[in-house]
């Protein structure tokens, strides 16, 4: 529970493209989606009030099924293992580089982390810990044929995090080819 003076603290979920060479957006491995809900939110919560907001970033490392996450490291020394996770997590560093920069550019406070798991379990797990005000998500705007086969986090997080959820959609002319790209 906030106490009275206490910023008001919005949590958003971010996550890299899933379009390969996207460099059309100005931030590094930034999905559409993400992108477009916090800048959203800066526009249209925050403003120019920045003193009483602290935006709390979550980058979600999903594990691949290929990747060294679970590869058996039996010939890996220990240096080697510790460079190679931390390799996984490259990627994600950049992400929240970006928006604490711009967060501090601006003068707003925040905090970013990387988590490991299923990104919609994760968030939710991560909104009980931290009890953020409210959830800010980017959505992709899938129709609801896509989103049965698809499961979006977006949608899981408006059914099961134990706080208000804001999901934004892309506008119509950042859909890529394939809508379910991001």
């Amino acid at each position: 529970m906030r106490r009275e003076g206490e910023p008001i603290r919005i949590m958003l979920g971010v996550n890299v493209s899933t379009l390969k060479g996207y460099t059309d957006v100005p931030y590094p491995y930034a999905s559409i989606s993400c992108t477009r809900a916090f800048e959203w939110t800066l526009q249209k919560i925050v403003r120019s009030n920045t003193s009483a907001f602290k935006l709390l970033f979550l980058y979600v490392h999903v594990p691949d099924e290929d990747s060294f996450d679970d590869m058996d490291c039996i010939y890996a020394s220990p240096e080697d293992f510790k460079s190679m996770m931390s390799r996984d997590r490259v990627t994600g560093l950049h992400l929240l580089q970006y928006f604490v920069t711009r967060c501090h550019e601006i003068g707003v406070s925040c905090v970013s982390w990387i988590k490991t798991g299923d990104p919609k379990k994760v968030i939710c797990h991560e909104v009980k810990r931290i009890q953020p005000d409210f959830l800010v998500l980017g959505n992709r705007g899938l129709g609801l044929f896509q989103r049965i086969f698809i499961r979006t986090v977006s949608d899981f997080c408006v059914k099961h995090a134990e706080c208000p959820v804001i999901t934004i959609r892309r506008r119509a002319d950042e859909i890529p080819e394939d809508p379910a790209d991001d």
